[in-house]
């Protein structure tokens, strides 16, 4: 997987990392973070440091003739369609930033809208990119098409569509430029036909195949589709169901895990990726006005219980403690059990590593986007986590584009042989690639604690607004949107 070659690779900044410090977490019943991060939050040298080289997997891997985004690098890749959503939501963070100027940042944005809205849609197997507005969860690098047999995704199409839209707010310009990017926004997410993939109405599947049909499952329980659904029931050309929202939030686990009460999902990205682009501060849909809280909290409290689980280390893996933790879907070692200091040991390679009420998914792996995803929820200890995580490590973790995808401190012991990364003797296994589904949370909420940007930009959309009435959400920003 991999390749590329592109727009001039940025200049790595050698800000040194400031020493972390452990803070305790709030109690369960703790109100929200703040609306607003302090002014050391926002001038924080680590943190520009880190986004500026995460800046550059999306800037300078980007392919100079379809202008997508690999699912990884260095290792060859396909692209990944949700990395291309992600890589779009970045691209204003790096005109802010001053890491591109805002005509560099428009012309790439300009250029991979016309290549999405010029690329051919139908229901053939085979040199196609999508099917009904919607995007194959993985395309040809060079080509652009459909990679081999995966299907189209309707969680990855609405990633996309995430970065999509928050183009169409920030380029709000008077030149020819941001006002085709603007139609052309508008073109790609009204072209998607939320209808004909709720086949279980009201629920929306989670993708098709031409060669097997619709999947037959749907989007259920408390995870990543939370923007899914808003993005459904916002559009005014195939609209979900105005029912799509509550038949959802009818399948979520509601329980206690290390202390913390919420709505449970195991793997931080379930609880990130939808808050990258929505701002949930203090709206709630009927069911959080039920329990008192908001999915900001709801996602703080989830980020609070997996540190206090790393600092309880039940599966007693080597390295876990108050600044080094985060399970999330990431890359691994290998697929295979192990004896490791006398004790049997399965360790895998990709898979969605996660810790909540009823699932633990745990094989020592940990994944820096965990925290890094979770910096607005809980900045406290998602920081110091991070900066503890490059202290430790140091260029086996933090490289040209930030941190690598994953790293295991149990294996330690250069003679097993391991699938991907390497094994540094007497250190810990660490990946060799980045993941450009991982590298967006950490750019793009490190982006939202210090400036709201994204948020910022969709509290403007008027279809996320409207599709956050349609859900039944009320409150905070959205009483005072326009209707």
């Amino acid at each position: 997987m991999r390749r590329l070659t592109l727009a001039a690779p940025f200049a790595l900044l050698l800000a040194a990392c400031a020493a972390s410090s452990t803070v305790s977490p709030p109690s369960p019943g703790a109100p929200a973070a703040p609306s607003a991060p302090s002014a050391g939050g926002r001038n924080d040298a680590f943190l520009d440091t880190l986004q500026r080289r995460t800046f550059g997997f999306f800037w300078d891997l980007q392919d100079p003739g379809t202008h997508l985004i690999p699912d990884r690098w260095p290792t060859r890749s396909f692209a990944s369609v949700a990395a291309v959503g992600f890589g779009l939501a970045g691209y204003p963070v790096g005109v802010e930033r001053g890491y591109v100027t805002r005509a560099q940042g428009a012309e790439r944005t300009l250029a991979t809208l016309r290549w999405l809205w010029a690329t051919p849609q139908g229901s053939a197997a085979a040199g196609m990119t999508g099917y009904k507005g919607f995007f194959y969860h993985f395309l040809d690098m060079r080509t652009g098409r459909r990679f081999e047999r995966v299907e189209l995704s309707t969680i990855d199409s609405a990633l996309l569509f995430g970065g999509v839209l928050v183009c169409r707010e920030y380029f709000d310009g008077a030149g020819a430029d941001e006002r085709e990017i603007r139609a052309l926004a508008d073109s790609l997410y009204l072209r998607a036909d939320w209808k004909w993939v709720t086949v279980r109405a009201p629920k929306v599947s989670m993708g098709w195949s031409p060669e097997e049909g619709f999947h037959s499952y749907d989007w259920n329980g408390m995870n990543e589709a939370m923007l899914l659904y808003v993005l459904a029931l916002g559009s005014p050309t195939h609209p979900a169901d105005s029912t799509a929202w509550s038949a959802w939030t009818s399948t979520y686990t509601w329980g206690t895990f290390q202390g913390q009460e919420n709505v449970q999902f195991a793997p931080l990205f379930g609880h990130q990726y939808s808050q990258m682009f929505i701002d949930f501060r203090g709206i709630r849909d009927a069911y959080m006005r039920g329990r008192g809280i908001d999915y900001f909290e709801n996602s703080r409290r989830a980020t609070l219980s997996q540190r206090a689980y790393a600092i309880a280390n039940p599966g007693g893996w080597a390295g876990y403690g108050p600044d080094v933790w985060g399970l999330t879907a990431s890359d691994g070692p290998v697929d295979g059990t192990f004896t490791v200091n006398g004790r049997q040991r399965a360790f895998q390679t990709y898979t969605a590593r996660g810790a909540a009420l009823g699932e633990i998914k745990d094989d020592g792996t940990l994944a820096p986007t965990a925290a890094g995803g979770s910096i607005p929820f809980a900045p406290e200890v998602a920081l110091s986590a991070l900066k503890e995580m490059r202290r430790r490590y140091g260029d086996h973790l933090f490289r040209q584009y930030g941190f690598v995808d994953a790293f295991n401190p149990t294996l330690t012991d250069s003679t097993f042989r391991v699938q991907m990364g390497k094994i540094v003797p007497g250190v810990g296994w660490f990946d060799d690639d980045y993941l450009g589904i991982d590298q967006g949370p950490i750019l793009l909420q490190a982006e939202n604690y210090r400036s709201e940007l994204i948020w910022r930009m969709m509290r403007k959309n008027p279809y996320v607004i409207r599709g956050l009435r349609r859900a039944g959400f009320t409150g905070g920003w959205l009483d005072g949107a326009p209707r």
